[in-house]
């Protein structure tokens, strides 16, 4: 049998603006509406659909691999925006890379609290 993520849900005050917020850093593209949802197709096929949610949103945490020129770019974004990153997912090393596997990694918070993380080697994968 041959399993494979399709797609998640991800909740957010503002569907259309944390879909672009994501599109943006990955520089990817956001899909049209579909339904409720405001996709956002990361090229492996799999999709983050975004939906609007009233009240509190529980942080869930989004790990994306990408090679070692994806990381400066996209590193260089985050950068740019001004946005506060970390080492580690639980926001100790601020200001800082991980050189977790022999890759590197960072984390930093969506605007509706999510973590996201890009990262070049998966976790376990040695170095």
């Amino acid at each position: 049998m041959t399993v494979q993520l399709n797609h998640t849900i991800v909740s957010a005050h503002d569907k259309h603006a944390s879909a672009r917020f994501l599109a943006d850093l990955l520089g990817l593209d956001v899909s049209p509406e579909y339904g409720p949802f405001v996709p956002v197709e990361i090229p492996n096929g799999v999709s983050l659909d975004y939906a609007d949610a009233d009240g509190d949103i529980t942080p869930q945490h989004y790990a994306f691999l990408v090679t070692e020129d994806e990381f400066d770019t996209v590193f260089a974004r985050i950068q740019r925006a001004g946005l506060t990153y970390w080492a580690d997912p639980h926001h100790t090393h601020e200001g800082e890379i991980n050189r977790n596997d022999g890759g590197r990694g960072v984390y930093f918070d969506d605007p509706n609290g999510h973590v996201l993380e890009i990262l070049t080697r998966p976790y376990g994968s040695g170095g």
